[in-house]
Order: structure tokens, then sequence, then C-alpha cells
């Protein structure tokens, strides 16, 4: 790290690396921490405001705290630890005015079963987080005859009433992310990618592949104003889809409905029959040791339901948990921005309850961690929510100080093994 007040690296002669000269390495680490944050911030108030949604205070934060991060500017420890949680707070915010915004465009999600199988006919796959893009898509390929297919985040796509009406939204296909390279090869149709979460392509799909909005690569044509007309020129120059039977999938579960299934919950935990929620969600990646969270779905008693979100939910969400008394005992909520709704419902079942939210019988489980998931961490931390478990591996972004001020305030634990870690929940 360079100091630009004694223009030397910082812990060099005349240069002290903790001090009013060098920049303490917790506060870099607090600053780094609020830059991640800041961009899972910006994804989701990109798409609210490509939905005419729109909060000044979170403008306002942005700028404040990007501005803070500047070299030399602020010495405050203290003060950098309540920005962090500021970002919480102010992601919370970006969550409610996109959830706000997908709503009012495309009515109340509800539950809905998903086909991964394929229609006869040309397809294109659409992967991504925005919404508006697939209904643009669906719109302009109904017209054309063309099946669309979601892949990753897109799969809670289908639970928005607004979307269902297209006949043309076909079902889904694939998985998380990571597995991009493979299930794109695989795929015979156009594949369009609309966000993040786009990996560099093959040469063996790249000419079928297209991008859009903030989405680009390189040797890849690029849809602009969201007239997709050359993505569906080339599904029909392609062969079309054989028709396939495949399994089904269930996403929507809204905190608009799961609210208005309120007065089930409540009498089937205090019965008994429901002895404890996990929330098991976040970003899906490669690592080997992201089974832990297939083996702990696996390994949860019955009388155990378990919200999901983001596409962490890929390591188990294809399970039948059966359900309890009509409840399923998995209910995907949707999107990784769909955290707004998973606290939603905390807050109402504590209200309910007369208990704070960390009294519930509910515990989380996370996969971390892309600037989204960060975010929602401290959106977490910020509304005061402790003994969050997070895994596969520490954030490399935090130093140990600042790792253990979190454990210590919060008792934010890592994962250990499935089984350890349910005995120690569930006692």
């Amino acid at each position: 790290m360079f100091c630009y007040q004694c223009e030397q690296s910082a812990g060099g002669t005349g240069c002290a690396k903790v001090g009013v000269c060098g920049k303490n390495e917790d506060i870099a680490s607090l600053q780094d921490a609020l830059i991640i944050g800041l961009k899972g911030i910006a994804a989701y108030a990109f798409h609210a405001r490509e939905l005419g949604e729109r909060d000044e205070q979170v403008d306002a934060f942005m700028h404040d705290a990007l501005f803070s991060t500047l070299t030399n500017v602020n010495f405050d420890l203290n003060d950098h630890v309540a920005k962090v949680l500021k970002c919480g707070e102010m992601n919370l915010r970006a969550m409610e005015i996109l959830d706000r915004g997908n709503v009012n465009r495309f009515g109340s999600p509800e539950p809905t079963k998903v086909s991964t199988g394929f229609k006869p006919g040309p397809a294109i796959l659409i992967t991504g987080h925005d919404l508006l893009d697939l209904y643009e898509l669906l719109k302009q390929a109904e017209a054309a005859g063309v099946n669309v297919y979601t892949h990753g985040e897109m799969l809670p796509a289908h639970a928005y009433p607004v979307l269902q009406k297209f006949p043309n939204l076909a079902g889904h296909y694939g998985t998380g992310w990571q597995n991009q390279k493979n299930e794109f090869e695989q795929f015979p149709g156009a594949i369009l990618g609309t966000t993040n979460c786009v990996l560099i392509p093959k040469d063996s799909y790249k000419d079928r592949m297209f991008t859009c909005g903030i989405a680009r690569l390189p040797d890849v044509t690029h849809v602009h104003d969201r007239d997709f007309s050359a993505v569906i020129e080339k599904a029909k120059s392609l062969p079309s889809l054989p028709e396939k039977e495949g399994g089904s999938l269930t996403t929507g579960f809204h905190h608009n409905f799961v609210l208005s299934i309120a007065d089930k919950i409540v009498e089937a935990v205090k019965s008994g029959k429901i002895r404890h929620f996990f929330l098991v969600g976040g970003c899906e990646g490669s690592k080997a040791s992201r089974s832990y969270y297939t083996e702990f779905v696996e390994k949860l008693p019955r009388d155990c339901v378990v919200i999901t979100l983001g596409c962490g939910k890929y390591r188990f969400n294809d399970m039948d948990l059966g359900d309890i008394d009509g409840i399923p005992r998995l209910l995907d909520m949707g999107q990784c921005n769909n955290a707004y709704s998973a606290i939603e419902v905390a807050a109402a079942l504590a209200k309910v309850f007369n208990c704070g939210v960390n009294e519930l019988p509910l515990s989380m489980v996370l996969s971390w961690f892309e600037q989204k998931a960060v975010a929602i961490l401290f959106t977490l931390l910020h509304l005061g929510i402790k003994n969050i478990r997070i895994g596969p591996t520490a954030p490399a972004f935090l130093t140990p100080n600042v790792l253990g001020v979190i454990q210590d305030n919060y008792n934010l634990k890592l994962i250990t093994t499935p089984e350890q870690d349910i005995k120690d929940i569930l006692g």
C-alpha cells in the first residue's frame, strides 16, 4: 500500500503503517468491505431504477460512503464500522424498492411448479437477474413462436403472474452460475446473458451467445435497447429443441404469500409440529466444500422447515422434502434480493410471538459471498441478527481483528460439519 502523504510505501522509513500517515490495516479491511457492499447495493438499485423506483437516501449514502474510502480522508475506525452497518441499512432499503418495483410491474409472486423439461421448438435460454429484460424478450419471442427458458437466478421469474401469462415461458434449465460453461454448451438454442454472473463463453457456443444491459463478453454480440430480434433470429436458425420430459422445481414463496398463511405456520409452531426454521441460501460456487449445504438440508429432522433464496439453493432445491400440515418444508423465496422477503417474514413472526428475531426458532446458514451477498450480511448485522453461520470459508477481505469484532458482537460462526452444526443449533 502506498502512502500519499509521505510518498512512499506504507510502513517504510518515515511512514508509520498504523497511525496518522499510513492506513490502519483494519480500516483498510473495512473500506474494502464497504466497497464490496456498495457494489451489491448498486446492483439492486440499478434494477429498481429500471423499474421506475429510486430512493434518494440510498443514492446519497453511496456517494458519501464511496468518498469515505478515499486515501487519507478518514482514520476513525469506529466511523468505518458505523458506515459498514449503515451500508446494511441502505441495502435493506434498496432491496425494498426493488421488491416494490418487481411486484408493481409483474404482480406478487405465488408458489409455482416449474418444468425442467423441454418443449419442441426453437428456444432461447436467459440467465442473470433482470426481470424487465425477460419480460421484453418474452413479448418479442412470443410473436416469433420462440420458447424461452430461464437459467440460474431467473428461476423465480416463473412465480410472477404477469410473466406466467406468456405461453412461451417454457421452463427452467440448468443450475448455478459456476456450471454455465457445461450447461450452455449442452443447450442447443440461443443464450442471453442479462446481468452479473456471466462467464467467458467457450468457443463451442460463443456464436449463439448474446448479452444485453450492463453485461458484456468479448466477441459476443451485444443487444441494445432491448431489441432482441438478433437473439430470436439466431434461435430460429438453430435446430429446434426436441421434446424432453423433466422434473419440476417449486419457487415463489414471497413474503406476501407466506404471511397469508401465517396463522397455519404459527399454529404448527405452537403445536410442536414445526420445531425450527433454517434459512439456507446465498451464493453458489464450485468448491467441493459447498457440498456441506446439500448434506445440511438432507440431514435436517422432518420437523424443520428450510427457507432458501439466491443461487445457493441449487445445492438442494431439487429435493422432495415433503410438507408439514400442508406447509412445504422447502420454501424458495426467490432471487438473492428476496432476502427482503425473509426479513419481512421473520419480523412478522417475531411480532406474533412477541419476541425479538433472535429469540425465534430460526437459524441462518449462509453460503458466501459475492457483492450482493456481502451487502445482505451487512443488512442482517444492521438488524442486530446474531448466531449466523457462514461458509465455506471466512471472508478474505476481513482482517482477523475485524472478523473478531463481528464474532464477539454478533456471534458470527463459521460452518463446521452438518452433523455438528445441526446438533449445536437444535440441542
